[in-house]
């Protein structure tokens, strides 16, 4: 087995280095426990007369937001450890981690059990809090175990403990690169459980306050667990430190701008502005404010003096580590002080929330006509910036090809801002206000995330325009994007996930078991289950049309005949599931529609049954996308051909055509002699 290759570097008398770095986690960990304790100090009176309940004693009261920035601590470095294991260090050529990549995994894999660990005591410690029990009584396995199921908090840490566990163990056994991005994608997953309960997922707004804070926590995550573990592989003079840095650099630049403006969002969403100075609320609010301003001039200095330095000086590792160490400080409190915010009830709400507010955190002015569904917008935090940012992407990919000198068909072009502008109105525009309320609109909106957006985009070509304008590492340097889309093309999870048996049972299969089995019922309410469906439905349906029409580059090379066999193949089942949408007699989650309150929308059969009709009649419009696509792409090949043909004509004096020829007239001659 190949393991990661030591230098000299790396023997036991680099371990002070190491150990350096275990104390800076420590203190970071002491400092945010400490100010989170701190400030909850100051609203836990406040807050326990609010929510009624007694007081738990001061374990809970104090020693709850403590382990739980402790907790964040832990988070944060396990996920910046990993991103700097995937995407800032080189693996070796085989794939195998490199000396860096391997320490940074290993990092990863502490960090992941001290998050287990705190997730785990935080269980109980939630349970106190919330029923006014003493902990004594809360850890009690008879009263935790009947009780975790009833508090959903609790829940949350639950989940969180079960994945940063599997975080812990999988670190420890993995020597490959390629595991690295999906156990980045793993720890961002294990933010998710708590990004979708507090304060943020009740309430008015509840859509935008919990769309924020999930923007908010992943930037937050990928920053601050970033300079963690940049600060580490700089103290123990890791390789390619200048390359780390710079990369972390472009990173911490996006998070800070989506920090600043989901954090903006989210608490305007909570508190009133001309509340910001008279509440404990507000005032924590400008607080981190001032915090966020304060991280923001940090990384503003790094990359005025730390960057060029490194780039002039590999080695010179000075000022980079001085300014990250005291980022990773101010950091640390900052976290501390959003645990403490969280900790502290915000504002009363001025007026009592209506049924249809409290459920989707907005009202809705009257039945989904057809001006109220094109223009009674609501931005999507997440799918909507989605849209706006695939688009911006697009562009600055142009941009690089035509200042190289390089064309790009029009046709990719515009087919993909069509795509980007599907998906904006999909999810933005009244069509995703009405929704979550309105079966037939959600139907199709569906419909249009998996059927027509997905067709747009794969004929983009945007893997394609990728490759073309981000320039190669080269053959001894560090790779980059256009090596990471290489080394995912070719993976063996792309090219099982791109076999067409796949890719249709992934795209066909999700209707049947999201609806005739149940699962749609089951979570109508939930809003991180509407999320999780539409990103089923514009990845299934993205992969399926990647397969079946995709001008990229792609695992699979298929004949034309088999793409037009797949999508063909999978047209009855997509009929049969709209059918048996309009043959249904019970209502898909009746009792969460009623409790909308919303009279006009009382025949909810009748919707159900236009949503199937919707759902069965939709499926021509692709169809008619990918048949025109399919005789394009079957017309532009046999073109290929034939130049090809052609030029090899060119090449040899049409020797083919030559013996074809001679072939035909000894025939002749043969016959003649024969007497036939």
């Amino acid at each position: 087995m190949a393991t990661p290759q030591l230098t000299a570097s790396d023997s036991p008398s680099n371990s002070p280095a190491r150990a350096d770095s275990t104390a800076l986690f420590v203190v970071a960990g002491l400092i945010a426990g400490l100010v989170a304790a701190l400030v909850v100090g100051l609203s836990a009176a406040q807050a326990l007369v609010l929510l009624g309940i007694p007081d738990p004693g001061p374990i809970t009261t104090y020693g709850l937001p403590a382990l739980r920035a402790v907790s964040e601590i832990a988070a944060v470095v396990t996920i910046g450890s990993l991103l700097l294991a995937a995407f800032f260090v080189p693996p070796q050529k085989s794939g195998v981690l490199d000396v860096d990549g391997y320490r940074a995994v290993r990092t990863a894999s502490y960090g992941a059990i001290v998050w287990a660990a705190s997730a785990l005591v935080l269980v109980p410690l939630t349970l106190s809090d919330t029923s006014g029990q003493p902990f004594a009584e809360a850890v009690k396995p008879s009263n935790m175990f009947a009780a975790i199921d009833q508090v959903e908090l609790a829940g949350a840490w639950r989940w969180t403990a079960i994945i940063a566990v599997v975080l812990a163990i999988v670190s420890r056994l993995v020597l490959r690169w390629w595991w690295t991005p999906i156990l980045l994608v793993a720890g961002i997953l294990g933010l998710m459980p708590l990004a979708l309960t507090g304060h943020s997922s009740s309430g008015g707004s509840h859509d935008l306050a919990t769309n924020s804070l999930i923007l908010h926590l992943v930037a937050a995550s990928l920053w601050a667990g970033g300079l963690f573990a940049l600060l580490a592989h700089a103290r123990r003079r890791g390789a390619h430190t200048d390359v780390a840095a710079r990369r972390f650099s472009a990173v911490a630049t996006v998070c800070f701008a989506v920090m600043a403006a989901s954090g903006v969002i989210n608490a305007l969403v909570r508190v009133p502005i001309g509340d910001l100075v008279d509440t404990t609320y507000g005032r924590l609010v400008v607080a981190k404010t001032v915090a966020l301003v304060l991280l923001g001039g940090f990384g503003w200095a790094q990359r005025r003096r730390a960057l060029p330095a490194l780039q002039k000086d590999p080695s010179n590792r000075g000022n980079l580590i001085r300014f990250a160490g005291a980022e990773a400080i101010v950091f640390a409190a900052t976290i501390g002080l959003a645990v403490g915010l969280g900790r502290t009830p915000p504002p009363a709400p001025t007026r009592a929330p209506t049924l249809t507010e409290v459920e989707l955190g907005y009202n809705l002015s009257g039945p989904p006509t057809f001006a109220r569904l094109m223009l009674d917008w609501r931005f999507d935090l997440l799918y909507g910036t989605a849209a706006l940012v695939l688009a911006v992407v697009y562009v600055l990919g142009l941009r690089k090809l035509h200042r190289r000198g390089d064309s790009w068909p029009l046709g990719r072009t515009l087919a993909w801002m069509c795509g980007c502008a599907v998906l904006l109105l999909a999810t933005s525009s009244g069509v995703g206000r009405y929704a979550p309320a309105v079966f037939s609109v959600h139907m199709g909106a569906h419909m249009a995330l998996s059927m027509l957006a997905p067709v747009l985009l794969v004929l983009g070509a945007p893997i394609t325009l990728a490759l073309r304008a981000l320039d190669p590492a080269g053959k001894d340097g560090v790779p980059g994007l256009r090596e990471w889309i290489l080394a995912a093309l070719h993976s063996r999870f792309s090219q099982f996930i791109t076999h067409p048996l796949v890719a249709a049972a992934l795209f066909v299969g999700g209707f049947y078991a999201l609806y005739l089995g149940g699962i749609f019922g089951a979570t109508v309410d939930s809003h991180s289950a509407h999320l999780l469906m539409n990103l089923h439905f514009l990845l299934s349906g993205y992969l399926f049309y990647w397969v079946a029409i995709g001008v990229d580059p792609s695992p699979r090379q298929l004949q034309p005949v088999t793409k037009l066999a797949m999508v063909f193949g999978s047209l009855p089942f997509h009929a049969f599931f709209g059918v048996a949408l309009m043959s249904m007699g019970a209502v898909m989650g009746e009792w969460y529609y009623r409790s909308l309150g919303l009279g006009w929308n009382s025949d909810l059969v009748g919707d159900q049954k236009l949503g199937g009709s919707i759902a069965w009649a939709t499926g021509e419009i692709p169809l008619v996308l990918v048949m025109m696509a399919l005789l394009i792409q079957w017309s532009r090949s046999d073109d290929r051909t034939a130049r090809r043909v052609d030029r090899a004509a060119d090449r040899d004096d049409d020797a083919d055509l030559a013996a074809h020829n001679a072939m035909f007239a000894e025939l002749a001659k043969r016959d003649r002699e024969a007497g036939l």
